[in-house]
């Protein structure tokens, strides 16, 4: 049994926005990577400083490096990486807000913190009960923060952005798209979608909206295109790099 589940978060404007909720088993198997990579990197650590320090600076080093690995390492990933770990990276997992937005310093550093406590302490218990018992496969950490742990959208699993859609522009290829998230190119694919059924003033704002939020995250892009515009593009841009 997975206990995996989907959470739908509907924007004032009515877009909809599904997240596929990881569950104990794909989040343990993304742990055991990460964990496998802190271990090598405390142990390396510890040695260096044996070699060159020793004594009293070898204990320094070696709690310097545990703390690390305990906190700031998911807490770097995570801030850095879009929500992903590398062991979440390689599990198509991400860490996001519970309404979809990217997850933040402040936030991060809840749920990370909270872990020392939740994890290896009580052996995981209190984690895996929350995650199973909870509507949103939420740890202490997660309802704490206000985070859930999701799988990413694959590029091509959501519907095209409208029929008869044009070849990629050509001005786009020095576009950087890296930054845009699969849950990202999944909510301006269902706007372009959507978009002549809501009202004008409704289409527009909702494209302004859109179109604001990720205008900074693609490099190399025109300051002044038409809302409406640079979403198709973006989407036809992030499409065509699978």
């Amino acid at each position: 049994m997975q206990y995996e589940d989907t959470r739908t978060i509907a924007t004032p404007e009515g877009v909809e926005l599904r997240l596929h909720l990881a569950g104990v088993g794909s989040r343990f198997a993304a742990g055991m990577i990460d964990f496998a990579l802190k271990a090598a990197i405390v142990l390396v650590l510890v040695l260096a400083a044996g070699v060159i320090l020793g004594g009293v600076s070898e204990l320094v080093v070696a709690a310097a490096g545990l703390l690390f690995a305990m906190v700031l390492f998911d807490i770097l990933f995570e801030v850095r990486s879009g929500g992903r770990t590398p062991g979440k990276r390689a599990l198509g997992l991400r860490v996001v807000l519970a309404d979809g937005r990217p997850v933040g310093l402040r936030a991060s550093s809840v749920r990370n913190l909270l872990r020392l406590v939740e994890g290896i302490p009580l052996s995981y218990v209190p984690a895996i009960v929350s995650i199973l018992v909870t509507r949103g496969n939420q740890r202490l950490g997660d309802l704490a923060a206000g985070t859930v742990v999701v799988h990413e959208a694959r590029a091509g699993s959501a519907p095209a952005p409208r029929a008869g859609a044009q070849a990629v522009p050509a001005y786009t290829e020095t576009w950087d798209v890296s930054a845009v998230t699969a849950q990202e190119l999944a909510a301006v694919r269902d706007f372009l979608r959507r978009r002549s059924d809501f009202t004008p003033a409704a289409r527009e704002a909702l494209a302004e909206r859109l179109a604001g939020a990720l205008e900074g995250r693609v490099g190399g892009m025109r300051t002044d295109m038409p809302p409406e515009r640079f979403l198709e593009d973006l989407a036809a841009a992030k499409s065509s790099r699978r």
